[in-house]
């Protein structure tokens, strides 16, 4: 099953002359506990792509499909529900609120799906920090977490709602090399765990070797990924 079916999305921005076309007819797919690496250099469309691949951008043209649903002309409602239900996020500042715990940051998705935090719930957030290796840094606020752990506190986060698929914008991109991949290795085995699809973008050609598969975008299409590295490599002198 594929979590998510994107099919010949457009973004424009803009009107007239000064329109400017980000993604040119992007179709892609993402399966179910399946690990997708998006590359491709700077102003390629990464970002956008992610940003309507999550539902937080409504693209010109195009279809979507999350989890098997239709995730385009919903009302705000029904596009909350989906992405609250069906989508996790993992960025590459991990966003968590400082004086907060590393539990209550974890917990937050849930209290935005207006569900009764019960003893279920309590026990699922524990042990996704167990299972990142935080069960001794569950009542730490996260203004005294370490980047490697406040990373791994918002990989928790994103999968509290035990969500189809999790799209993570350069989640290794604020993290030195040991702490890169051990996150890397975390995606995976919660991946199969789990269940879960990730869509990662990221510059690191390592992290997405470490992938099932590569998707690469250029000028707002997706390209052969081999194309797309040789574009983000540096020149060589003259």
């Amino acid at each position: 099953m594929n979590v998510l079916e994107a099919t010949d999305i457009v973004q424009v921005f803009g009107d007239g002359e000064t329109a400017t076309t980000v993604l040119r007819g992007v179709s892609a797919s993402v399966a179910a506990g399946e690990l997708v690496a998006l590359v491709g250099p700077s102003g390629s469309g990464k970002s956008t792509f992610l940003s309507i691949a999550g539902t937080l951008l409504t693209p010109t043209a195009g279809a979507l499909r999350i989890a098997g649903r239709p995730a385009l002309g919903l009302h705000e409602h029904a596009v909350c529900a989906l992405r609250n239900r069906d989508l996790g996020f993992v960025f590459q500042f991990h966003h968590l609120l400082e004086d907060f715990t590393a539990f209550e940051n974890v917990v937050m998705p849930i209290h935005g799906a207006r569900v009764r935090i019960d003893a279920a719930w309590r026990a699922r957030a524990r042990g996704l920090l167990e299972r990142v290796g935080l069960a001794d840094r569950t009542s730490y606020r996260a203004s005294k977490l370490s980047g490697g752990q406040k990373q791994r506190v918002a990989v928790a986060r994103a999968l509290i709602m035990r969500p189809a698929l999790v799209l993570a914008d350069e989640p290794t991109g604020n993290l030195d090399r040991a702490n890169s991949d051990d996150v890397m290795g975390l995606l995976r085995e919660l991946s199969l765990e789990e269940g879960t699809a990730f869509l990662i973008s990221t510059h690191d050609e390592s992290i997405a070797q470490r992938c099932d598969r590569i998707l690469a975008m250029q000028d707002g299409v997706l390209v052969d990924p081999r194309v797309a590295t040789a574009a983000a490599a540096p020149s060589p002198p003259a």
